[in-house]
């Protein structure tokens, strides 16, 4: 399905007839064929339309098939507008001024280009929505600006400097409607929310964990501790780091005083994410310029406002996602694309307060659920690679930017890059992190707690043995773990009435029984008796 059909209509005839092929894939093609019928592979359509639904072999009207037929795809509309020019659509216009479709095509032009169109004064019609919010996310129709230009209702929900497109297929719809809450409250019917609140603190630093193993650096403790600090004071707190003022702060807190970099927060350098083989860049994706940063971050801030009301989950996998390919910062970008992930969920209400996510956890604990982040960032960049790669390359020598960033790479794509920059599909990203989200919620989270509990059972069964503090029965559990339930020449020598021959058996069995009383842990929760880990670890 992903080659163009032979006898094409709408966006696939516009796009063989004008030579405007997109980097990504267009979410609908359409053909005449001998019946009509619909074929779907991983949410992408082919629709066959007999030969009454053919239009007549020009621009308006396989422009106005797209518009009314297809999901309207930006990066596509974006290429076809500049390489056309505004004459095809100023001449159908012309010929049918108050066209709902031409309406829309003309707003579309204008708000794509940047380029003004000669409008119909006055022009009829009534008001029509610039997107259908049935086929893909638009702004809640509070949000939505009335064009009077155009008698177009702007409910697109970016700006034309970043607009990502969400495509509501079954997959994304069904990944949208998540209910968090209900898992949360599911899980505090079991546990308790007093236990669950006490398991939150020792997730969050889980989280700042596996989220440096998924940047391959899982072993810097002082950063894991940095980063799990930010997590815990700025989730959901305060403005969004959006901004080159907030992101220079939360950039501070999560790389420390000691860095190479000059000036923090938007970067004033190129960026591209790759790997050195054998002293040979390897470049998987090239980011968009630095002058182009301010404004496609005004287009996340813009799809938040327009987007309020709608689903968590969706807001949240767009906005993190939409981070990590703007990527504007010189270094830290990937932290506060999974910062950004539980930042939403907390301010749209979708988890409670003092809660993290260890979403990273999930990612980098199952090696095919890593496999599925690589595959999803590649929904974007692989193609837009494709598109651009004859168009990278590396001086001989290094140029040092304001930022303190030295770099060798040249990119002279940037006109070709800008559509898919701007317009990704973010639909997979959807479902991704939605399935993750569950997981996190229903695996991670109840194992945690599952943990806890019987931690804490523990550690009451050895106070009916022997009187002690909390800190020292948790030092004995960890003792008892680590070498294999045998008492250790070291915890003798700290608790010595732990040497009398009934005490250590009798301790001993009443571990083992209140550990028979919980249910099944699951061996993947590690680092049980870390020294940093909060009461009851």
């Amino acid at each position: 399905m992903s080659d163009f059909p032979v006898d094409p209509i709408g966006a696939a005839w516009l796009a063989t007839t004008f030579a405007v092929l997109p980097m990504a894939r267009l979410p609908v093609l359409s053909q005449i064929g001998g019946r009509r019928s619909t074929q779907v592979e991983d949410g992408f359509r082919l629709e066959t339309y007999t030969e009454n639904m053919r239009p007549d072999p020009k621009l308006s009207s396989h422009l106005q098939f797209h518009l009314r037929h297809e999901v309207p795809n930006l990066e596509f509309l974006s290429r076809l507008f500049t390489k056309v020019g505004p004459a095809p659509v100023q001449d159908w216009l012309n010929a049918e001024p108050s066209g709902q479709y031409v309406r829309k095509a003309a707003f579309l032009f204008e708000w794509l280009t940047g380029e003004q169109l000669q409008a119909p004064d006055p022009i009829g019609g009534k008001y029509v929505d610039a997107i259908n919010a049935d086929l893909m996310v638009a702004a809640s129709p509070e949000e939505a600006v009335k064009v009077p230009r155009w008698r177009v209702n702007d409910n697109l929900p970016g700006t034309s400097y970043f607009c990502p497109t969400i495509v509501k297929t079954e997959a994304v719809k069904s990944a949208a409607n998540l209910d968090v809450p209900q898992l949360f409250s599911q899980l505090t019917a079991e546990f308790g929310e007093a236990l669950l609140l006490r398991a939150a603190a020792w997730m969050t630093l889980r989280e700042s964990k596996a989220s440096f193993a998924i940047e391959g650096e899982a072993d810097r403790s002082t950063r894991i501790q940095r980063f799990a600090d930010v997590l815990a004071r700025r989730t959901g707190q305060g403005e969004l780091p959006l901004t080159d003022t907030t992101l220079a702060e939360m950039q501070k807190e999560i790389l420390g005083d000691v860095t190479t970099l000059t000036r923090l927060g938007i970067r004033q350098s190129p960026v591209f994410v790759g790997e050195t083989v054998r002293y040979q860049e390897i470049v998987h994706y090239v980011a968009p310029p630095e002058e182009d940063l301010e404004r496609m971050l005004e287009g996340i801030r813009v799809f938040l406002n327009r987007t309020k009301g709608q689903s968590p989950v969706m807001r949240s996998a767009v906005t993190a996602f939409a981070f990590v390919y703007i990527h504007p910062l010189a270094d830290g970008n990937g932290r506060v694309h999974r910062f950004l992930i539980n930042d939403i969920l907390r301010r749209d209400g979708a988890i409670p307060d003092t809660v993290i996510l260890p979403i990273s956890a999930v990612i980098t604990d199952d090696s095919a659920e890593r496999r599925l982040y690589d595959s999803v960032l590649d929904q974007v960049s692989k193609p837009l690679m494709q598109g651009i790669r004859d168009q990278v390359a590396f001086a001989s020598t290094r140029t040092q930017y304001p930022d303190g960033v030295v770099s060798n790479i040249e990119f002279t794509g940037q006109d070709q890059a800008r559509p898919v920059w701007r317009y990704p599909n973010l639909g997979p990203h959807v479902v991704f992190m939605s399935n993750v989200i569950r997981r996190t919620i229903t695996e991670q989270m109840r194992e945690e707690s599952r943990y806890l509990r019987s931690h804490i059972r523990a550690r009451q069964a050895i106070k009916e043995v022997v009187e002690m503090p909390d800190h020292q029965a948790d030092r004995l559990l960890r003792s008892m773990e680590q070498n294999e339930g045998k008492l250790s020449n070291v915890l003798a020598k700290e608790m010595p009435v732990l040497t009398r021959p009934e005490i250590w058996s009798a301790i001993t069995e009443a571990v083992a029984q209140s550990v028979r009383e919980e249910e099944p842990i699951d061996s993947s929760v590690s680092d049980r008796y870390h020294p940093t880990q909060p009461v009851g670890r």
